[in-house]
């Protein structure tokens, strides 16, 4: 047996790692692999970098920023498998949910309410919302700022953007340190049945089939003759997360403290209608998806326009390992659509 030692951040979209120990994808690979419940982004960032997990369920711009030496020193990685689309959302506190205009339901109208109560509040003196996403380089951040710019919101001026471990935004919600959260499933749920906010978007709605995490891995990690088989274990471990009929079993081993720790009833709705762990070619990483996550970066000013990003991408973005596990294990997609438009109409990579 090959031993590997793999982190997570309690989302529900770690399952495919739980799931491949569980119903022994790993064991039928060859594989011993020790699962490890990690507290934030940057510690798996930070553990990846220097060897102590071999590789880890990782926010997808996060392996791109790594390498690009983004927020800290240069650290090559690869993306060799796409772990889950969609699942991530933002719900906003019920105070401030009460302050939106009656009948603003479309993200638009969320998003012009939300401008004019900003307005309002700078106009009075107040000061700027604060909203806490996972991390700086995330599906989270870069969809709150997009969301909101498109309605006239200045992201530098208008609101408070903090970075704060998922499992504790609920709490941040309940004690009013912020006025929303970005994060992914099931928190936003966890959130909504304690009465504390209302999803006011969900990235299923902002980017249909959108990207989300990634297999984060150290670039040497290409050529261990571990990944093959980990990608293997893993793309059936995806396949098995996909079928509806295994959905209570599925929020119920999550709920076990050792991986996600909320109830399964919180777990349970995003796996049937909202995460998708492999159909539709789900487990490739799009490479049209790096260049959208980097074109926000330079918009935001977290990476310079002297970047080469299509070397970054074909560097880290690795699409032929993920389909050769698909391929060996008879779970391939027959072809790859185009990524649709975001919310607004444009075109996925517009910046």
């Amino acid at each position: 047996m090959s031993r590997l030692t793999l982190g997570f951040i309690p989302l529900t979209d770690c399952a495919p790692l739980v799931v491949a120990e569980a119903k022994g994808f790993f064991a039928g690979e060859g594989l011993d692999v020790v699962l490890s419940r990690e507290a934030s982004w940057a510690t798996i960032r930070d553990k990846v970098t220097v060897g102590a997990l071999d590789a880890a369920h990782m926010l997808a711009p996060m392996a791109l920023a790594a390498t690009a030496g983004a927020g800290g020193p240069v650290s090559p990685m690869i993306a060799p498998l796409a772990l889950a689309v969609n699942g991530a959302g933002v719900t906003l506190s019920n105070r401030l949910s009460q302050a939106l205009p009656t009948g603003a339901e479309t993200l638009q109208e969320i998003a012009a309410g939300l401008a004019g109560f900003i307005d309002q509040r700078r106009a009075g003196g107040e000061p700027p919302l604060t909203f806490a996403v996972v991390f700086p380089y995330s599906m989270h951040n870069y969809a709150l700022r997009y969301w909101l710019a498109e309605a006239g919101v200045d992201l530098d001026r208008d609101v408070r953007l903090v970075v704060t471990p998922p499992p504790r935004m609920v709490e941040q919600l309940r004690t009013g340190q912020v006025d929303g959260v970005c994060v992914g499933a099931p928190w936003n749920t966890v959130a909504t049945r304690g009465g504390l906010g209302r999803v006011a978007l969900r990235t299923s709605q902002f980017w249909p089939a959108g990207p989300d995490k990634v297999l984060g891995a150290g670039a040497a990690f290409a050529q261990d003759d571990r990944l093959p088989p980990l990608l293997r274990a893993l793309v059936r471990a995806q396949a098995w997360c996909d079928v509806a009929e295994h959905h209570d079993e599925l929020a119920a081993l999550l709920a076990q403290p050792d991986y996600v720790g909320a109830p399964a009833e919180a777990i349970a709705p995003a796996l049937g209608d909202e995460l998708i762990f492999h159909r539709d070619g789900a487990a490739v990483p799009r490479r049209e998806h790096a260049r959208w996550f980097l074109a926000q970066m330079r918009r935001w000013n977290q990476i310079g326009a002297e970047l080469d990003t299509d070397a970054l991408i074909a560097r880290v973005y690795r699409p032929d390992l993920a389909l050769e596990a698909l391929k060996a294990t008879g779970l391939g997609p027959d072809a790859l659509t185009p990524p649709g438009p975001l919310f607004d109409g444009k075109s996925f990579d517009a910046g």
